[in-house]
């Protein structure tokens, strides 16, 4: 066991506070990233049904025929040249990691209008992604606070 003199055990919680201030963010960017490709790849593909949110409608036929007459592929919801599903990012805030897109569209794709049912890609995306994500922070924050491994190394926490 370590001996600290109250300087010492000052500068070790000050040390410890900056080491889990950096694997959070460094746990936060991975998740996020872990949604964002869920969500990227989720474009183009029929998707099931994610916690509340209905499996995606099939696309109408004259949605099929009008993407065809514009040189898309027939049945691909939600992926015509690719701008939408890569307008798809994220950032990381303080304590906050936030997934999203400019592109309007996503909003139009995500949520519905009166012609188009909603067909959720960022929600889905998180709540497939949901353990996979709590892992991952799970992970890193026990990390922080113990170092990279657990019982001599036997369970890696960091760096996989």
């Amino acid at each position: 066991m370590r001996d600290f003199t109250p300087e010492a055990f000052a500068a070790f919680l000050g040390e410890a506070a900056l080491a889990v201030e950096h694997r959070t963010r460094s746990a936060l960017e991975e998740a996020a990233r872990i949604v964002e490709r869920e969500a990227k790849a989720e474009i183009g593909h029929y998707q099931e049904q994610a916690g509340p949110f209905v499996p995606w409608a099939e696309l109408a036929d004259g949605t099929k025929d009008d993407r065809v007459r514009q040189g898309y592929s027939e049945n691909d919801p939600g992926l015509r040249s690719g701008t939408m599903r890569d307008s798809i990012n994220h950032r990381v805030e303080g304590s906050e990691a936030h997934i999203g897109s400019d592109d309007q569209n996503l909003v139009y794709f995500e949520l519905g209008t009166d012609k188009q049912p909603p067909r959720t890609v960022l929600a889905g995306a998180l709540i497939r992604k949901t353990d996979e994500v709590v892992e991952t922070l799970g992970r890193r924050f026990v990390a922080s606070l113990t170092g990279d491994g657990v019982a001599n190394g036997a369970l890696p926490l960091d760096g996989e």
